[in-house]
């Protein structure tokens, strides 16, 4: 997207955008306070932010209807943030109380939220592929107007999954939308180490879905690409899939010593933050001004602040109950 037409979209939809900047943030916000909580032991076992990503989750659940279905990765607490699962049950979750979106059994990496279509939160590599292309049958066959948006990363696409997910969908023209968040890097390994094609939507195409990159730091771009896959997905056009080119500014995990990357490559993505980069030019073109900037502030800091004292205050499932859910239980009816 050139400069030119950025300075358009915002210009005829200066809305869209302020909320577009909003969202990031809430996901930004939220990713610090998880990260402040993780250091503090109140969060514990695995923990994998989206800081730096956040334009692709914001501008892909912007395209998408409430009766589609999204299916995420291990790094999701921003998809499910976006997708309307609630921050107070998304943080009750990461502490492991009963009051989370999975009753604190999922913790960070299996957030699920049938209310709103979220199934995951899928901490198996490449693992919640054959799961969209379950979703996007059901529908087919059921004869629903609803697509299937299925994020994973770039380290995925080396896995069986991916080639057999693609190629079902092609076949049998369902309607999913594959969404690659390519940060250049499964957990420490580099893109150029692990793929002989590095251009990931060169690589969908061979199974003739329509591919094409995507500037995955400019969320105007990521909704524009989005919009247009998800109308022709759900207009019959089969699925697609979209590689979005962007970069995670933390390590893999809070576990990972990150010594894999250099410092300069980091600071030169930092450069390119969607949040920062998009507030910009909204206050360039009058749309934004320090009082609205600090109004969103506001209302974010405020969302996530009760989000932790509500988990926080919340309770760990009975030892006596930790045996429920293993095995169905029957009506006593």
């Amino acid at each position: 997207m050139t400069a030119e037409e950025r300075t358009a979209l915002i210009a005829a939809r200066p809305d869209q955008a302020r909320g577009l900047l909003r969202q990031m943030l809430r996901v930004r916000r939220l990713e610090e306070r998880c990260v402040e909580l993780y250091s503090a032991s109140k969060i514990r076992g695995f923990l994998h932010v989206y800081i730096g990503e956040e334009a692709v989750a914001a501008g892909v659940m912007s395209a998408l209807r409430p009766d589609d279905a999204v299916v995420a990765t291990y790094r999701e607490h921003g998809h499910a943030l976006l997708r309307g699962v609630p921050a107070t049950a998304i943080m009750a979750e990461m502490f492991g109380h009963v009051e989370g979106c999975c009753r604190g059994r999922g913790g960070s990496m299996h957030l699920f939220d049938a209310d709103t279509r979220f199934y995951g939160g899928n901490a198996i590599v490449a693992g919640g592929l054959p799961l969209a292309v379950g979703l996007a049958l059901a529908d087919r066959m059921l004869g629903r107007d609803r697509v299937t948006a299925c994020f994973f990363g770039e380290g995925a696409m080396a896995e069986g999954e991916f080639h057999e997910s693609l190629n079902l969908a092609a076949l049998w023209d369902l309607p999913v939308l594959f969404c690659c968040e390519n940060n250049l890097y499964a957990m420490g390994t580099a893109l150029e180490r692990s793929e002989s094609q590095t251009d990931l939507a060169l690589k969908a195409a061979s199974y003739e879905v329509a591919s094409w990159a995507v500037d995955g730091m400019d969320v105007l771009a990521v909704e524009e690409s989005a919009r247009r896959a998800v109308e022709a997905v759900r207009s019959g056009g089969g699925p697609h899939f979209l590689e979005f080119r962007t970069y995670r500014f933390r390590a893999h995990s809070m576990f990972d010593p990150e010594r894999y990357r250099e410092k300069a490559e980091v600071e030169h993505w930092m450069e390119r933050d969607p949040i920062a980069s998009l507030r910009a030019e909204l206050e360039a073109s009058g749309h934004l001004d320090a009082d609205d900037w600090a109004s969103i502030t506001r209302e974010v800091d405020a969302e996530v602040d009760a989000a932790v004292e509500f988990a926080e205050s919340g309770t760990l499932e009975p030892v006596a109950d930790l045996a429920r859910h293993v095995r169905s239980e029957r009506s006593t009816a």
